[in-house]
């Protein structure tokens, strides 16, 4: 935890608040803090500050928050990713939430198994868990927001070019020669497929709806791998 992530719930008066739980054990066990210690903290979709501790009870802190940072800019991306393995959805989401990721699709495709929707990683309170992880690992405060769209061809067709709308357009595809740019810093609206890729069919309608192919050459990568290593080589 670099960030103590703080709710509105959590404050007590204009400028003082109370933690406990997860966030109370990481405070006295992991960093081993004591009273007059100064935390680096900030408010979920809010500002960022110091927070110095001043009192310690049973299974809750007390202390004294100063907010007077911006959080840092988010990336200039739409993250669109066909919904991984629930295993590796965790991963994933907390990686691209301390990249900087604040726009994310989960999609379905031919290869992505229908169990997969209905799995406990998807629901609200799970998200936001990894969202939190990532957001604490990362110094940011600012909330990803997460669409969920189980029908590929409607989506593909009606809402991507949409999204995609004066913004670099590419879907991750091994199958191709083209290379994926680097460092291009702009807006950019990057589909990945799922584990063995999108078939022809979908990759045909990505193509028709303005999305460029692109590759990272010879090696084949776990999904959670390449989502972290396009979106580095894409904002460098």
């Amino acid at each position: 935890m670099n960030l103590l992530l703080l709710d509105e719930k959590d404050f007590i008066g204009p400028d003082k608040a109370v933690v406990s739980g997860r966030r109370f054990d990481h405070i006295k066990r992991v960093i081993k803090a004591q009273i007059g210690s100064h935390l680096s903290c900030g408010v979920v979709n809010g500002k960022m500050g110091t927070a110095c501790l001043t009192s310690f009870k049973a299974d809750c802190i007390e202390m004294e928050v100063t907010l007077d940072a911006a959080p840092p800019k988010p990336l200039p991306l739409a993250l669109v990713l066909a919904l991984p393995r629930p295993k590796m959805f965790k991963r994933i989401m907390e990686s691209v939430t301390s990249l900087g990721v604040k726009e994310i699709y989960l999609i379905n495709s031919w290869r992505v198994e229908k169990s997969f929707w209905k799995s406990p990683v998807l629901e609200k309170t799970s998200v936001e868990r990894y969202f939190r992880l990532g957001l604490e690992q990362a110094k940011d405060t600012m909330m990803p927001v997460l669409y969920k769209r189980r029908f590929f061809a409607k989506f593909v067709k009606e809402e991507l070019p949409v999204i995609g709308q004066d913004s670099l357009c590419l879907t991750a595809h091994p199958k191709t020669s083209n290379m994926c740019p680097a460092s291009v810093n702009k807006r950019t609206t990057l589909v990945i497929g799922p584990e063995g890729g999108f078939i022809d069919l979908e990759v045909k309608t990505l193509e028709e709806a303005g999305f460029e192919t692109s590759s990272i050459g010879d090696r084949i990568l776990k999904v959670e791998t390449v989502t972290t290593y396009l979106i580095s080589r894409l904002f460098t």
